[in-house]
C-alpha cells in the first residue's frame, strides 16, 4: 500500500468500486492534514451516495484532487481523525477529531473559527455545502465525548443527531396533531434513535418492518407496537403522522390506501433502500433546517447541551442492542460498503473500520 489510499465508487453503479493508491497530499498554507482514523459504515452512507448529486454530497471530497475523474465519487464518512500536519495556529498535530471524512487516507481542510470545541473547514469548495457537515470537533472540547463511547459516537452521532432533530421537529409541531405516529424501516438505527427520544414524551409510536425484523424490533422496547409491512391494513385508522425512513412507494401507497384522509402528514425522512422518496412524500424532513432554528431559539450551548443530555439517555440502551464489527484497512471499508449497500448487514451489526 502507498502512503495514502482513497477508496471510490462509481456514481452509476455504487457497487462498482475502486481502492487507488496515492500520495500524501501537500499541505499549503493555511491549511491542516488530517489522517482519517477509525470510521463507520451504515445505511446513512449509503443514502449519502444515493442522494449524491441531489444533495451535493459528492461535491464535499472531489475526486479530481485524486487522481480520479468524475464518475468516481468518494463516499462520506462520519469517524475520527488525526492531525498530522498543521500551518494554522491552535490547531496542533496530534489533536484528535470527530467529523465528516473522505473514504480515503487523508484530508486537507483549511481551518476556520477555531475554538477550544474543534473548527469549520473553510475551503472553497465546501462553502456553499450545509454548514453542519464542515465541522470538526476536537474530542478535548465536546461535551458528548468519552473515549470508550467512541465506535457508538462514530456509528450513532450523525444518525442520532438527525433522529434527535426529528424528534424534536415532530415536538415543536404539537405531533402534528396525530394520534399516532408510524415509523417505516423501525429497525434502522435513525428510526429507534428518534423513537426513544419520542417514546418519552408520550407519543403512540408504530413501527412497520420486514416480517424477519419484526422480533429484533420490539426487543428494542421503544414501540408501542410493531407491525411487518404485509399488515399494514390492521393499523388502528385514526389521525396518523407517517415517518418515512424506507423510501418504498409501496408502503407509502399502503398506508394512503388504509388511512385515507386520517393520514395527517406524510414525511420523508432519508431512505435505508435506494428508491428516492422525497417527491412521493408531502414533505422532506433536512435535520440542518430544525438545527438552525434551534440553535436561533437555544444558542450552540443550549443545543450542544441538550443533545448532550438526550445521547447519554441513548448510549445506555443502544449498548445492549448493537453488535460492533471492526475491520482494518480499507478492504475492510470496501467490504463493509458492499455488504451495507447490498442489505446484508442484520440490524444489531455495527460496521467500524480501523486504518
Amino acid at each position: 500500500m502507498a502512503d495514502s489510499w482513497t477508496f471510490a465508487v462509481a456514481r452509476d453503479d455504487l457497487s462498482r468500486t475502486t481502492l487507488a493508491d496515492g500520495d500524501v497530499p501537500e499541505l499549503p498554507d493555511g491549511a491542516a492534514l488530517l489522517r482519517v482514523d477509525r470510521v463507520g459504515l451504515t445505511a446513512n452512507n449509503v443514502t449519502y451516495a444515493v442522494l449524491g448529486e441531489a444533495m451535493r454530497y459528492w461535491q464535499f471530497f472531489p475526486p479530481g484532487s485524486r487522481g480520479l475523474d468524475a464518475p468516481w465519487g468518494l463516499v462520506p464518512l462520519w469517524g475520527f481523525a488525526e492531525v498530522v500536519a498543521s500551518t494554522v495556529a491552535d490547531v496542533e498535530v496530534g489533536q484528535r477529531v470527530y467529523g465528516y471524512l473522505p473514504s480515503a487516507a487523508h484530508l486537507v481542510v483549511r481551518p476556520d473559527r477555531v475554538d477550544a470545541s474543534g473548527f469549520r473547514d473553510a475551503s472553497p469548495h465546501r462553502a456553499d455545502l450545509p454548514s453542519p457537515y464542515n465541522a470538526y470537533r476536537a474530542t478535548n472540547g465536546d461535551p458528548a465525548y468519552q473515549a470508550e463511547q467512541e465506535d457508538l459516537l462514530i456509528l450513532f452521532r450523525p444518525l442520532f443527531f438527525t433522529s434527535f432533530m426529528l424528534a424534536d421537529q415532530v415536538v415543536d409541531n404539537d405531533f402534528y396533531g396525530a394520534r399516532s405516529l408510524v415509523l417505516s424501516s423501525a429497525s434502522s438505527k435513525t428510526a429507534y434513535a428518534a423513537a426513544c427520544e419520542l417514546h418519552r414524551r408520550g407519543a403512540r409510536l408504530i413501527g412497520l418492518t420486514s416480517p424477519g425484523n419484526v422480533a429484533f424490533t420490539r426487543s428494542l422496547g421503544c414501540y408501542d407496537d410493531v407491525v411487518p409491512y404485509d399488515a399494514i391494513d390492521t393499523l388502528d385508522v385514526v389521525d396518523t403522522a407517517y415517518l418515512d425512513l424506507s423510501g418504498a412507494p409501496a408502503t407509502r401507497a399502503a398506508l394512503r390506501a388504509h388511512l385515507g384522509d386520517r393520514l395527517v402528514r406524510d414525511i420523508a425522512v432519508g431512505l435505508t433502500t435506494q428508491t428516492p422518496n422525497a417527491d412521493a412524500a408531502g414533505e422532506v424532513f433536512f435535520a440542518p433546517v430544525q438545527m438552525r432554528k434551534r440553535s436561533r431559539d437555544w444558542g450552540r450551548d443550549g443545543l450542544d447541551a441538550r443533545f448532550t443530555d438526550a445521547w447519554q439517555r441513548f448510549v445506555p440502551k443502544v449498548s445492549g442492542w448493537l453488535d460492533v464489527r471492526v475491520g482494518h484497512g480499507p478492504v475492510a471499508l470496501r467490504d463493509a460498503w458492499l455488504d451495507v449497500l447490498a442489505g446484508r448487514t442484520p440490524p444489531r451489526v455495527g460496521h467500524v473500520v480501523q486504518f
